[in-house]
Formats: structure tokens, sequence, C-alpha cells
């Protein structure tokens, strides 16, 4: 059994790559404007105004009393830096792979190793992005925050209403990247099943290297097998009166000039004479 080297529905490959590039742009634009801290923070303490979540000013007293205590996943740093990784790493590979994909070298199986360790990453993404925050047992967050399930129009602070939109609109093209990661595989994996004309020129080119190494080792007629026949000779017996002297066939292979003109009787030494 073997895999196929050659990516199945070109077409739809190309439309997946045009579908990749609209919504790579954006959410690299989106997560380079959120980092730093553009609006982590502020959402965050819009929130705990509006009592759908912890106070972030609770962290600072914790740490002023040193008390232990950890930030939500969700309102974390590692969030928006994971992001902005991914969405560099996006357009890395988007690049990389149209090159290779016109250079005929990207192969399915790379395809599937790629496209999964991205739905991976994104998968980890829109599971931080959407964690809850249990830390304050007075104002619990079950769920993704409040900026994902409810209306922007909800935020205490007016100012925070196009954060709102732009943290919304950043996870809502993050599950639209996973879904064309997982789109991707599984165009990558049905492509790594041989077709049926892939399957009969293997068969064939199989066969006809079976047959020729077959004939080449064993046919009676070949160069091998004559030179063998050949250094195998009998020598004739010797003469047993002078008269009775022939001249003997020597058999001239390419050993047997090695040896002469080791022991100084080649042709080489002759000529030299």
């Amino acid at each position: 059994m073997f895999i196929s080297h050659r990516l199945r529905f070109p077409k739809v490959i190309i439309a997946l790559f045009v579908l990749e590039f609209i919504f790579t742009v954006p959410i690299l634009a989106l997560f380079g404007i959120a980092s730093p801290n553009l609006y982590r923070t502020a959402l965050w303490q819009d929130g705990s105004d509006n009592g759908f979540n912890s106070n972030p000013n609770e962290i600072l007293y914790a740490y002023a009393n040193y008390k232990p205590i950890s930030v939500p996943l969700v309102w974390s740093q590692f969030v928006t830096d994971f992001n902005v990784v991914i969405a560099v790493l996006s357009m890395f590979l988007l690049l990389v792979k149209a090159v290779m994909f016109i250079l005929h070298v990207f192969h399915p199986l790379l395809s599937v190793l790629v496209h999964l360790t991205l739905a991976a990453l994104y998968a980890v993404s829109i599971h931080a992005q959407a964690a809850s925050d249990m830390s304050d047992s007075k104002h619990p967050q079950h769920g993704p925050p409040w900026y994902i399930t409810r209306s922007c129009s909800v935020a205490h602070n007016r100012n925070n209403v196009h954060y709102c939109q732009q943290a919304k609109a950043a996870f809502a093209v993050t599950c639209i990247m996973l879904a064309l990661w997982i789109l991707n595989s599984i165009v990558a994996i049905y492509s790594l099943i041989p077709t049926k004309s892939e399957r009969a020129a293997r068969a064939t080119s199989v066969e006809s290297v079976d047959s020729t190494n077959f004939k080449g080792y064993h046919s009676p007629g070949s160069d091998v097998s004559n030179q063998q026949q050949w250094e195998m000779q009998s020598f004739p017996p010797p003469p047993t009166k002078v008269g009775d002297v022939k001249p003997m066939k020597t058999p001239m292979t390419p050993r047997t000039v090695a040896f002469h003109t080791l022991g100084g009787n080649g042709p080489a030494f002759k000529t030299g004479k």
C-alpha cells in the first residue's frame, strides 16, 4: 500500500488558498492591534462594572497582600501573545504553501501535518478566548466572557463598545480559520488515498522493475553470464612432447589484465619497452 503524492481537486485547493488569505489578513490585523493590552483589561473592568465577571483590581489586592491567586486564562497576557504568534505563523505558512503548491512539491502528507497543527493551535486559541472566569465567587462567569455572549450595547462604558466589537470579530475569525484548517486537512487526507489509475501505474511500474531485474541477473546471454562462463573455462592439459605445443587461448578478463600489469607483463610494460 502506498500513498499518493499529488493533491486532488486543484480548483478547491486554490479556492481554499483565496479564503485563507482573505481571513488571515484581518486576523493578523485584529490580533496585532489588540497586542499588548489595548482592550483586554478595559473589557475585564467593564464586565466587572456590569457584574458579569471578576474585578481586575482583585489581582492587585492579592499581590499586595501576598495571597496566592492566578489571573483567569481569558484575561491573561498569554492569550494575547499566543494569538499574535499564531496569526504571524499563519501568514508565513500561507506564503510558503502557495510557493510549494505552484512548484508541485506540496504533498498531501505534508499538507495533513501542517493543517492539523494549525487546527490544534487555533483550537487552543478558541478555548482560551472562551474560557470561564471563576476567580470571584460572588460574580462567577460560567462559559465565554460577556463580549462574546452578549451584545456590545450592554457595555457599561460607551467607549468600550468598539473594543467589544473588535474582540467579538477576532473570536469569529478565529472560528472561521479553524474551519478552514479542518477542511484543508480533510482534502489532504482524502488526497492520500491513491486513485485507480495511480494504483494501475504503480503496479505496472513494479512489474517492469521486477522483470528487468530478473532478466539482468538470470539471462544466459547477458554480459555477466558470458563473463562468468569465460572466466570459469578450464585450461587444456599440458603437452607431453615438445612438438605437441600448440598456441593456447589465454582468457583476457579485467582481472587477468590487472594481474599481468602488476607482474610486469601487461600491455603497458610491453609498449614501454
